[in-house]
């Protein structure tokens, strides 16, 4: 299993990763606390990944299930060590969970503008970009504009039959 449901326990580790220099480039600064209080709520899910040693090296945060898992929201994807291909695999197990387990319609996430590697690993899965969020979020006190992409539960189906042994489905 690529990933496992997280609990109370992997806050810590999930928080060092969101601090990570790449992680704070690109994704939001949430406390413990308020990790804590979203792990603890109806409408988050959190996941994450453990390397060989046993430490927390991924973890993802699914938002959305107040009103039912019509339209997910993919908020957070963490890779502690980005460029070495664990995001891909993750990504392949995200997308089952979203469609195959909690079974969304729509799958939606906003990356920052200028994030090319994220944008583009989430393209290679058909996730289509829908728009631009202007000047949407601050990094350093600098405005940032956020691209809104989503993909539909037919798109994953379709691409998931057009090549069912893959882990990762590419254009």
């Amino acid at each position: 299993m690529l990933l496992r449901p997280a609990s109370p326990a992997d806050l810590s580790q999930i928080v060092a990763l969101e601090r990570l220099p790449e992680s704070q480039r690109y994704v939001g600064q949430w406390t413990e606390d308020h990790h804590a209080r979203a792990m603890a709520g109806p409408n988050a899910r959190y996941y994450v990944h453990e390397g060989d040693t046993g430490h927390i090296t991924a973890f993802v945060i699914f938002l959305g299930f107040e009103e039912g898992p019509s339209s997910i929201e993919f908020k957070r994807f963490v890779v502690a060590q980005p460029g070495r291909g664990l995001g891909r695999r993750l990504l392949a197990e995200i997308l089952r969970l979203a469609f195959d387990e909690f079974r969304a319609h729509r799958f939606f996430l906003d990356v920052v503008e200028d994030n090319v590697r994220a944008r583009n690993l989430y393209r290679s899965f058909g996730f289509s970009e829908e728009g631009i969020l202007r000047e949407a979020t601050q990094r350093d006190g600098v405005w940032l504009s956020l691209v809104l992409m989503s993909i539909l539960d037919r798109e994953y189906r379709e691409r998931r039959a057009a090549n069912p042994d893959a882990p990762d489905v590419k254009d």
